[in-house]
């Protein structure tokens, strides 16, 4: 089986820590950063780690970025570097760019010029945190839109011994349970005479309101 490829282009706090994670998982990663002390710094982690200059579309070309499986942008505080970089890799072919933004401006350039994904860390992550510190039955939250999300969270005791046709989540408060982990097994798209117990762990996926409407009836305040 073929590796996926993947390219991190700026190798601060944020990029870093997404090439380390691919590493690890063993995908190939080529790291890049026009700063040599991180290039140093992801040697030994990264497939290939090189610096160079990614607003230098001569420079991207050369490194083979077109046949990557994903790029990720995750160059820092230069916005226009930023910007240039994802521009030159959608002019070059690559099939999937994602790009961290600064701010909501940013974000609207990126997408105008043709980024697949843009992501806020600093704002994502601030909105997973209090997603889970506001409700002790959420253990984890992405977001997947402006409007819609998943979460994992604990099923309580108003849902014990019932199934998944008594509960109707759907048609109650227009959510989708999409998976249930119960005793490390995870059943993916189980059925509707599934039971569900105190303690399941559901994943759940729909809009933010109505995931908060379902956290408020059925998990919080038992």
């Amino acid at each position: 089986m073929v590796k996926k490829q993947f390219a991190v282009i700026g190798l601060g706090r944020f990029g870093g820590s997404i090439c380390r994670t691919l590493s690890e998982q063993g995908a190939e990663v080529l790291a890049v950063d026009i700063d040599e002390e991180r290039v140093n710094e992801f040697t030994p982690i990264a497939t290939h780690a090189v610096i160079a200059d990614s607003t230098d579309e001569s420079v991207l070309k050369s490194l083979g970025l077109r046949n990557f499986d994903h790029v990720i942008v995750a160059i820092g505080d230069n916005i226009h570097a930023s910007i240039l970089t994802t521009l030159i890799l959608k002019e070059l072919g690559v099939k999937k760019v994602t790009a961290k933004a600064q701010n909501d401006y940013h974000e609207k350039v990126l997408r105008k010029i043709g980024a697949d994904f843009v992501i806020h860390p600093e704002r994502d992550m601030g909105v997973r945190i209090a997603n889970n510190i506001t409700s002790t039955s959420v253990l984890d939250y992405l977001e997947l839109s402006d409007k819609h999300s998943i979460v994992e969270v604990i099923a309580g005791k108003k849902m014990d011994g019932k199934t998944l046709s008594d509960l109707d989540v759907r048609a109650n408060y227009g959510v989708n349970i999409v998976a249930i982990k119960e005793h490390g097994y995870i059943n993916v798209s189980p059925r509707a005479d599934q039971t569900v117990h105190e303690g399941d762990i559901l994943i759940i996926i729909g809009s933010d309101p109505d995931i908060d409407r379902f956290k408020k009836q059925m998990l919080d305040n038992e």
